[in-house]
């Protein structure tokens, strides 16, 4: 009996200590986990998960719900009800401050006469009181006759309140005389970098890129309480649209300076990755104070204008535009300028993001940039638009490093008339994304709204259709808009559509990788920040991509926007 009960208590203390000496299975403490959807990740050895953990607004776990509550303790979960979840949208070339801006300004879009576009700018003035009349949006090329209008009613309409209608590339614009007056524009003046349109000797009105700034200036500058308003605004429908990351392609350093305020605030929430306006004044200040890296803001690189637009003609073209031989376009500053620029960017720690929209245009900076650059460089150096390349300067881009940045539905709004100002030979050789993407293997896609629409499922729609879904609806009820069998088949140059998963990857990772932040966001990886976009369809296995829409947007984790 004691031999019995000494053995027992033998067990008993080996079982105890064993216990004791048995490592115990811990949990981390988390802020959050979001479960029941799909994630795609971006991330090659998982690139679909069924959740992620996050912690102090970075992703902490990604993979099956029960494997990481093995590890973490969530302080909430969220399910996202069967929905599928992207790293957050980029927007790679847009223009933040602007979108706000437009908001408070006549809506000219679409408009499809001259007249309408007067009508609505009459309804504008019946409610707005600034002193300029300013309004955004008009384009002649889906008027009756493609031509110019001339402010001869403008005139008739506002005789003593000035009024500037910028174009929708935002390069030209109609003026009335009040305001040429006040800038100072008479049929004699010359602008370097633009066009004062004069017929007969007088004025029309017609004003292209630099002679659109010399009006600008005469129009006095928004307080800083309409800026913040601006701001806000633009956040507002970046995040309804599913955006998480916005780049804006170009701004002076007091609208830098309030962004940064809001920021620290608390009041704006998107990540901005703002280019300094490479002026003297932008130069001059930020090559000697250096960059700005905040978790919300990245002041890094300057915008440079090569030239204009195709739509105004301002693009700068090799040959003459097949639609006005009179004119090749032109470049927005001397070549001596230019070059002077990108050496002096070259000696700094600065990413150049150069406006080229014409072949002359591409030409001249690519060259420019290899001069400066040298081969096998990792500066990351830009392009924006890259509308029209010659075939004898595509591989400049892999040569030198720089990358493309597109915006796809630039190609769905231009191919309507695109083929008029180049002619059949040359526009083979525009809107190039995936001969473009190839040269580095990546692109850089965006917006370039207000120019045009905001959403980046738009942006998805026309990189891999090379249509919108109206134009595709419009053609023939037999064409199936929603097939993702040869999607592009019926849409504008359809050999230069990109697959789905590289326009994913254009609005995400390489997006990211285009302003050195690869490490921070684009993906899903550990350590990234947690930012995601919540859809209701899957867009890269969907035919109904039409019907996609966002259903919330996050940023650090935390829930910015939801559909109601």
């Amino acid at each position: 009996m004691y031999t019995s009960a000494k053995r027992f208590s033998f067990i008993l203390f080996a079982l105890l200590l064993l216990a004791n000496c048995t490592p115990k299975t811990t949990t981390q403490k988390i802020d959050k986990l979001l479960y029941n959807a799909t994630f795609y990740t971006l991330i090659d050895s998982l690139p679909i998960a069924e959740a992620v953990a996050i912690h102090e607004g970075r992703i902490v776990g990604v993979g099956k719900k029960e494997e990481l509550l093995k590890q973490f303790a969530p302080d909430t979960s969220e399910d996202l009800k069967g929905a599928f979840v992207y790293p957050g949208f980029i927007d790679g070339h847009a223009h933040f401050y602007g979108l706000g801006m437009f908001t408070h300004r006549a809506d000219l879009t679409g408009s499809k006469s001259f007249e309408e576009a007067l009508m609505r700018l009459q309804e504008f003035a019946k409610t707005n009181s600034e002193p300029w009349l300013l309004g955004r949006g008009w384009d002649q090329n889906l008027w009756e006759g493609k031509k110019f209008p001339d402010k001869t009613k403008l005139d008739a309409l506002f005789p003593d309140r000035p009024v500037l209608l910028k174009r929708v590339d935002g390069h030209g614009a109609l003026a009335n005389q009040k305001a040429l007056d006040l800038a100072g524009i008479t049929s004699k003046s010359v602008i370097a970098g633009g066009m004062v349109e004069v017929k007969v000797g007088k004025l029309t009105g017609i004003l292209l890129d630099n002679a659109v700034d010399s009006v600008e200036k005469a129009i006095p500058q928004p307080t800083d309480e309409q800026v913040k308003t601006y701001l806000l605004k633009a956040q507002e429908i970046c995040f309804a649209n599913g955006l998480t990351s916005v780049v804006d392609a170009g701004l002076e350093k007091r609208f830098i300076d309030i962004i940064k305020k809001l920021q620290d605030e608390g009041l704006l929430k998107m990540r901005l990755n703002v280019m300094v306006s490479a002026d003297d004044a932008g130069l001059d200040y930020y090559l000697k104070n250096g960059p700005i890296k905040t978790p919300l803001l990245n002041v890094s690189s300057f915008k440079l204008y090569g030239d204009g637009a195709l739509g105004s003609r301002g693009a700068c073209l090799l040959q003459p535009y097949s639609d006005a031989p009179e004119t090749k376009g032109f470049l927005l500053s001397s070549p001596e300028r230019l070059t002077e620029v990108i050496n002096r960017v070259a000696k700094s720690k600065f990413q150049l993001c150069t406006h080229c929209i014409g072949d002359s245009a591409n030409r001249f900076v690519l060259n420019a940039y290899g001069a400066a650059l040298g081969e096998n460089n990792n500066r990351r150096w830009r392009i924006e638009h890259a509308q029209v390349v010659n075939r004898d300067d595509i591989a400049k881009y892999k040569q030198f490093g720089v990358l493309p940045s597109m915006q796809p539905t630039h190609a769905t709004s231009d191919g309507v008339w695109a083929v008029d100002r180049l002619g059949n030979e040359r526009i083979t050789n525009a809107y190039a994304l995936k001969t473009l993407m190839q040269q580095n293997g990546l692109i850089v896609l965006g917006t370039d709204f207000p120019v045009e629409g905001v959403s980046p499922l738009e942006t998805f729609h026309a990189a891999v259709k090379r249509a919108t879904y109206a134009q595709l609806s419009a053609k023939s009820i037999l064409i199936p808009a929603d097939s993702i069998t040869n999607e592009a088949q019926w849409g504008f140059q359809p050999q230069d559509a990109l697959s789905r998963i590289e326009a994913l990857k254009g609005i995400t990772i390489w997006s990211a990788y285009g302003s050195f932040e690869e490490n921070e966001k684009g993906s899903m990886a550990v350590g990234k920040y947690a930012d995601f976009t919540v859809l209701n369809k899957d867009i890269l296995t969907t035919p109904a991509l039409h019907e996609a829409y966002v259903l919330s947007t996050w940023i650090n984790g935390m829930k910015v926007f939801e559909k109601k």
